[in-house]
């Protein structure tokens, strides 16, 4: 599992490649660090090369966007595969990020 952080302007992006299950959070929590002191810009979760997600994983997306909201920013899901959309549906993830 790897994340990239890439800065595009009012942009952070964050691509996400590999499997993000309980073994990679710990890891993972670590590189979106960056993303919890973004201010008022628009959070980009780039998902295209993301395998699956796990409940770790989804603890961690939920924790940036819970970090996201009192400072302005927008947090966007791009680019997810059946899987993780299926996974999405079945915990209500799907109504709570603007998924892309």
């Amino acid at each position: 599992m790897t994340t990239e952080i890439i800065t595009n302007g009012n942009q952070i992006i964050a691509k996400f490649s590999g499997r993000l299950d309980t073994a990679a959070a710990v890891q993972t929590a670590e590189d979106v660090a960056p993303l919890l002191e973004a201010v008022g810009k628009e959070i980009v979760l780039d998902c295209s090369e993301l395998e699956s997600i796990s409940s770790s994983g989804l603890r961690i997306f939920l924790g940036i966007r819970k970090e996201a909201a009192p400072h302005n920013s927008k947090v966007i899901v791009r680019n997810i595969n059946d899987d993780i959309r299926q996974v999405f549906m079945m915990t209500g993830f799907i109504s709570i990020f603007e998924i892309q």
